[in-house]
């Protein structure tokens, strides 16, 4: 970008022009996929880089699309979210993954928060203020909305 910048004989200062985040979408349930989609469209920090309705597929597309931000269900069949995000996880350490399910904060599998994801966000309360929110303390521990 800055070569860009300079091309065309503007000045460009480091860290002035920021790329959307990209974030691949993962659940065996289109409805919520769709829904998400929807709130990035809203964001424009963020961008859809692609999605996947299981584990396995998350698995090679987060090795293709190498996207910053992966929005995990928990809950999907053959292989669930938890442990996908360990392999993602283990291949891509600087991916942020955020869980995403139905649970409450008390029924959580002990496995979520020992899985390398950065967060976890109860499917109800998703929406571009919980992103926003789950994004800016995705440093800062497992952080749970």
């Amino acid at each position: 970008m800055a070569a860009h910048c300079l091309a065309l004989g503007s000045v460009c200062q480091a860290g002035s022009v920021t790329s959307p985040h990209s974030v691949l979408i993962v659940d065996d349930q289109a409805p919520f996929r769709f829904a998400v989609k929807a709130v990035l469209r809203r964001l424009p920090d963020f961008e859809l880089a692609g999605e996947a309705s299981s584990g396995a597929e998350a698995i090679a597309m987060a090795g293709e699309l190498h996207p910053e931000l992966v929005l995990m269900d928990i809950n999907m069949p053959e292989m669930n979210g938890i442990e996908a995000t360990r392999r993602i996880v283990a291949a891509h350490p600087d991916v942020v993954v955020f869980l995403c399910s139905t649970y409450d904060l008390a029924d959580l599998p002990r496995s979520a928060t020992e899985s390398g994801a950065s967060g976890y966000i109860n499917k109800e309360r998703f929406g571009a203020d919980a992103l926003q929110q789950l994004w800016q303390q995705r440093d800062s521990g497992f952080a749970r909305l």
